[in-house]
């Protein structure tokens, strides 16, 4: 009896080596989950333009929202200053607030988008972004400030490169995310091989002892 308990000891545990790994499973499949859902948000986080402006009140916002359609972004030509960052142009994004800046002093769509184009002129001069070119040295925006930046300001932005640039950096993430995905699946796979073989190696050392033990008795 001893012997035949010994036995079943001895397979269990070989079955139970020869169980393949829930963990590994389970690192697989999160691993394909985090693939899928980055190629399903990606698009939408990379065609959603948003703004954010510190106006309050819905017919500001809007008429906020109206004004940085129809203007450039100082930095990148082919975006609406709406879509600029702080990070992507420091300009337009104090441009902006000199912008909300006007709308609080009561100015209209019309009138605003026509001064950007023409010039404010020296009235604006005390305007706290104006003062904060004027100390950085950035002569340049303040004169077009107060003088107009001309028609290349209100120049619509060119849709086929906006379009253009949003689908390259969707295909380089999307590469990127495939690639990632590639190289975890092929290091799992060899880790699984590496494993077997040593379960192999394992469970042939286990069916020797118990054969030579059933020899020796």
């Amino acid at each position: 009896m001893e012997q035949i308990a010994l036995r079943m000891k001895e397979q269990m545990k070989i079955y139970g080596e020869l169980i393949p790994s829930r963990k590994k499973r389970s690192l697989t499949t999160n691993v394909q989950l985090m693939v899928l859902g980055f190629c399903i948000l990606l698009p939408n986080l990379l065609f959603a333009q948003k703004t954010t402006t510190n106006l309050k009140e819905e017919t500001q916002i809007q008429t906020f929202l109206k004004v940085t359609e129809q203007i450039r972004c100082i930095c990148l030509p082919s975006l609406p200053i709406q879509s600029c960052s702080f990070n992507m142009c420091a300009a337009s994004s104090y441009l902006k607030s000199f912008i909300e800046n006007r709308i609080k002093d009561g100015m209209k769509e019309e009138e605003i988008i026509s001064k950007m184009e023409n010039g404010f002129g020296d009235s604006v001069l005390k305007d706290p972004i104006v003062v904060m070119f004027q100390e950085n040295g950035n002569q340049g925006m303040v004169d077009s400030i107060v003088y107009g930046f001309g028609p290349k300001i209100l120049a619509q932005p060119d849709g086929t490169w906006i379009n253009f640039t949003l689908f390259a950096l969707g295909a380089f993430g999307l590469f990127g995310i495939y690639k990632y995905g590639t190289r975890k699946k092929k290091d799992l796979l060899q880790s699984n091989v590496a494993s077997d073989s040593g379960q192999k190696s394992s469970t042939e050392e286990i069916k020797n002892k118990i054969r030579k033990y059933e020899e020796e008795t």
